[in-house]
């Protein structure tokens, strides 16, 4: 019995590679085979009219913590990729401060094994350095792990690496791309006791931009890039959360970069006149600074000095949450809704669609090699996303896919929504109902 391969012909607004267009996109099995104007609707067994609705690349998010193994009572593989894919995230690289950490090839292979057949989004891991697992990391290939994590900054158990001979080493010695956490953390403790004496353990959630500074953050982020420049290394910084760090980087196409850059919604987003009422629900690390750094960090992406939006998805319970300033974890949910903060960004003309294109999805595929993904091009995965730049949405507790149950977001009305998801060409989200069943596969990649 002959098979018949399941052909989609999808009719919309392409936004892709630095253009709007009005095309239709032919989709058989698992890739686009076609993109042109006026595909016959004979060719396919199924045709999907957007009517006017847009079509981009699905996002891939370059840093996420979906805390699995041992921290799956805030959130797992399966519960957050979901969310990810109701948001238009197809692809997520996930971070390894797990319990226990992902710091050599075992770990990872656990991971993995974990992912196969219950993420609802493509995935890869990375590796996380300590100061004693120089050798791991050596070995590891392209494809083992997406890059390795390195925290110079206060972080879980023990993969802060703190040992400047172990950290020049890395530098130098590590095969893949190098993602940094860079906040100064004997700068972090001396702010830290200074508010102590102050407030005793009573310390406001609006110091947390204080204590988490803007020179604790440059003093690292501003050590890492030296360290790159000396060694010759391929680094990518996390996270930027202030207008100055912008200085430490280049314009330019990300082709042409061995120093990367990334910020995240939040800090797009939210500014810490939001601590007075969101209070522990933003505290996160590094922290949302002043609007004079969002702004900064708005024009840093439009400069091409930032590379890659991503969202540091890191969900904690709201008990968890609750707890006072020390006691309560840093981390928000945030996958289900990165692009409709984004979108929010475009309608007040702050970015366009192309630029957010760009920095969600086309950057972070050729930063970290991700083989057929990231572009809507002929051959490449059919991973999409159809947002209807024309409804608005209210975010309500209902409406959350995270496992933690809630979200800084909630009551925000967003001007535009997710219509659709299309992950490995099978529509996995559509008009607020996702799929039953996990369609995420280990993503592949490739050297440039």
């Amino acid at each position: 019995m002959t098979t018949v391969m399941k052909k989609l012909l999808i009719n919309s607004k392409l936004v892709n590679e630095g253009e709007v267009k009005e095309v239709d996109v032919l989709i058989e099995g698992e890739r686009i085979l076609r993109i042109d104007s006026g595909i016959a609707a004979s060719l396919a067994n199924e045709v999907i009219d957007l009517e006017g609705r847009h079509i981009l690349p699905g996002l891939i998010d370059d840093q996420v913590h979906f805390r699995e193994p041992g921290l799956t009572h805030k959130g797992s593989i399966a519960t957050e990729s979901r969310a990810a894919i109701c948001g238009g995230v197809t692809s997520i690289l996930e971070m390894p401060n797990t319990s226990p950490p992902t710091t050599d090839k075992v770990a990872l292979e656990k991971k993995l094994k974990r992912a196969e057949g219950r993420s609802f989004a493509n995935y890869a891991f990375y590796l996380g350095a300590t100061n004693d697992n120089l050798e791991e990391i050596k070995r590891i290939a392209l494809g083992e792990a997406c890059g390795i994590k390195v925290f110079m900054g206060a972080s879980t158990g023990n993969m802060l690496v703190d040992d400047p001979q172990v950290l020049e080493k890395i530098f130098t010695e590590s095969p893949l791309l190098i993602a940094t956490h860079c906040e100064d953390s004997p700068t972090i403790w001396a702010n830290e006791e200074s508010f102590r004496k102050r407030f005793g353990e009573d310390v406001p959630m609006e110091a947390h931009p204080e204590i988490r500074s803007a020179e604790a953050c440059y003093k690292s982020s501003s050590l890492a890039v030296d360290l790159a420049k000396q060694c010759g290394t391929r680094l990518h910084v996390l996270h930027l959360s202030t207008a100055r760090e912008l200085e430490l980087f280049e314009p330019g196409p990300i082709s042409e970069k061995s120093i990367t850059a990334e910020v995240c919604t939040h800090h797009l987003w939210f500014d810490q006149s939001r601590y007075k009422d969101l209070g522990s629900l933003i505290k996160c690390n590094p922290a949302i600074k002043s609007s004079v750094d969002r702004d900064g960090l708005i024009r840093g992406v439009c400069d091409d000095l930032i590379d890659v939006i991503a969202t540091d998805h890191a969900p904690h319970t709201l008990d968890e949450k609750k707890q006072t300033y020390f006691k309560a974890p840093a981390g928000l949910p945030l996958v289900q809704h990165s692009l409709q903060v984004l979108l929010q960004l475009y309608h007040e003309e702050r970015l366009s669609l192309e630029r957010i294109v760009q920095k969600s999805a086309h950057n972070p595929a050729l930063l970290f090699q991700i083989a057929e993904r990231g572009f809507v091009r002929e051959g490449y995965f059919a991973d999409l996303v159809v947002v209807d730049l024309c409804k608005p949405q209210q975010i309500t507790a209902e409406s959350l896919i995270y496992k933690c149950g809630w979200s800084p977001f909630e009551g925000e009305r967003f001007s535009s929504s997710i219509h659709m998801t299309i992950l490995n060409g099978d529509v996995v989200f559509r008009e607020g109902v996702s799929t039953e069943e996990p369609k995420g596969r280990r993503l592949e990649f490739k050297k440039l």
